[in-house]
């Protein structure tokens, strides 16, 4: 079965974009079938692997403007093994939208045909509440939300904890938290290390991941349009992104290995 997961913070630059992109080309590289879906309409997940919508081409936000889309003709093949993006429209403002529905996107994701391409779909989402974001949490498996360790980042993670509950409690029964991720994190400055010790409280220390550390090499693989594991393999953002894919596969076998039997 695909898995679906959305990657959200409430707060924009809060490295969804670039974990998005990193993640995948991880998940892609250990031979799962991976595609990105941009659902930001900065486009800058699609850029992270060199993918620019041609003009009238169709794109992930079609969704919602063409009835009985096929997700599919947006689906283009990237320079990384076993990944593919569908990239965003950078000129989508809502005011096209047809389908407005929660499930519009689930519709086109859980097809046959996905399921059939794909093991692992990952959602870029934009940090609007709106019906993209509402969309995507309605149609995935489980959420990671990456956050600068500061205070308007962990305001995000609360604004957006409200919203998982709503969602959860009404549309999706099956959504999950993986994970809090810190990037951009110096575990020697102090309002870092304060800040997670305060989300740790809040949200559970089991659900914080190891984190990203701050490393310029990120932004200059963006700005080279490839991942981190390409274009600078030894760097400290490689070998962190290559750790959250790993600490996401431990998350997804766990989660689904059948329950022990406890009756006797």
């Amino acid at each position: 079965m695909t898995t679906i997961l959305a990657i959200s913070n409430r707060k924009g630059g809060s490295g969804k974009s670039t974990t998005s992109v990193n993640l995948a080309a991880e998940c892609g590289a250990r031979g799962r079938r991976t595609l990105l879906v941009d659902l930001d309409t900065q486009g800058h997940a699609g850029l992270g692997f060199g993918v620019v919508p041609e003009r009238d081409a169709p794109t992930a936000h079609h969704v919602f403007t063409s009835p009985d889309f096929d997700l599919q003709t947006a689906i283009r093949p990237t320079a990384c093994a076993g990944v593919s993006v569908i990239p965003a429209d950078q000129l989508f403002d809502g005011t096209t939208a047809l389908d407005r529905s929660v499930s519009a996107l689930q519709r086109c994701l859980r097809s046959p045909d996905i399921a059939a391409r794909f093991d692992l779909v990952i959602l870029d989402t934009p940090p609007s509440l709106d019906m993209i974001l509402v969309n995507a949490l309605a149609a995935s498996d489980g959420v990671l939300v990456p956050m600068i360790p500061h205070a308007l980042s962990a305001e995000g993670v609360r604004q957006l904890a409200r919203l998982f509950f709503r969602i959860a409690t009404t549309v999706n029964s099956g959504l999950k938290v993986v994970g809090l991720l810190p990037v951009m994190l110096n575990v020697h400055t102090n309002h870092h290390r304060e800040t997670m010790q305060d989300i740790a409280r809040e949200f559970g220390i089991e659900r914080v991941l190891t984190g990203i550390r701050t490393d310029i090499r990120l932004a200059e693989a963006f700005a080279a349009r490839k991942p981190v594991r390409d274009y600078a393999p030894l760097s400290r953002g490689s070998a962190d992104y290559g750790l959250l894919a790993d600490e996401l596969t431990a998350f997804w076998q766990a989660d689904a290995a059948p329950a022990a039997d406890t009756s006797s």
